[in-house]
């Protein structure tokens, strides 16, 4: 077994099925093996044909399933890093719209996020955009939409948990607020965690964010960083994001 096609679908509403299975192995070279990690839910084929030719050949059609898939070396399948964003990934919400919703901005704010997830603002300046309506808002705000609108992504604590338990480096880096970024480690276990800090004078947001802004770009030299750090291959780190991530 040289490779591995991994069909992954939603825990909570599982799609996949045998004859799902067998339509995929039927177009591989060199089929070993198919194991299923978590029925109806993942399961890998493993093959011996080229990658490359496989992904080539597959990815139109699997782009067009209601499951996710990921093409892999066998070999460099165990990860040692992992570097994770979180709103709408880590955890099931974008915090600067519930913070919005509490300011009863949350429609102007939201179409704001949207854009900027989709790539067609700059996030930096959407960014301070939404932050500044957010100016005069208690800080204790903050708690509430914690306690309250916070919730984690099912299997998140699970993944945190084992790749630390397998000396993995677990890193969060958000463009959403150090104010989430903190808590959301705390309880899922991140090592390390970096998001934007919000400028909070007198009990109260000033509207304004402290530099530097923590974007995209900032998540991806994270990544080389801890990678290079630790002497790591590409092949021995992952990624996990939404939007223009």
């Amino acid at each position: 077994m040289r490779n591995l096609l991994t069909l992954i679908s939603n825990s909570a509403t599982p799609v996949l099925t045998d004859d799902i299975v067998t339509r995929y192995t039927a177009r591989l070279e060199g089929v070993s093996a198919v194991s299923w990690l978590s029925e109806g839910v993942a399961v890998d084929l493993c093959f011996d044909g080229d990658l490359e030719a496989a992904k080539k050949a597959l990815s139109p059609d699997l782009l067009m399933e209601n499951f996710d898939f990921g093409f892999q070396v066998a070999a460099s399948r165990v990860k040692n890093l992992l570097v994770a964003d979180m709103d709408s990934t880590i955890i099931q919400c974008e915090c600067i719209d519930e913070l919005a919703d509490f300011a009863g901005l949350k429609a102007k704010i939201s179409r704001i996020t949207e854009a900027a997830m989709q790539g067609r603002l700059d996030f930096e300046q959407a960014l301070r955009e939404r932050v500044a309506l957010l100016g005069g808002m208690e800080a204790s705000v903050l708690d509430r939409v914690y306690a309250e609108r916070v919730r984690l992504m099912p299997g998140a604590v699970t993944l945190i948990k084992t790749m630390n338990a397998n000396g993995a480096r677990t890193v969060l880096v958000s463009g959403g607020f150090t104010f989430f970024t903190s808590r959301v480690a705390n309880v899922t276990g991140f090592q390390v965690n970096r998001g934007n800090i919000l400028d909070i004078k007198d009990g109260k947001l000033t509207g304004y964010i402290l530099d530097p802004v923590v974007d995209s770009t900032t998540k991806l030299n994270s990544l080389i960083e801890f990678r290079d750090k630790a002497g790591l291959s590409d092949d021995e780190t992952m990624a996990i994001g939404d939007g223009a991530n």
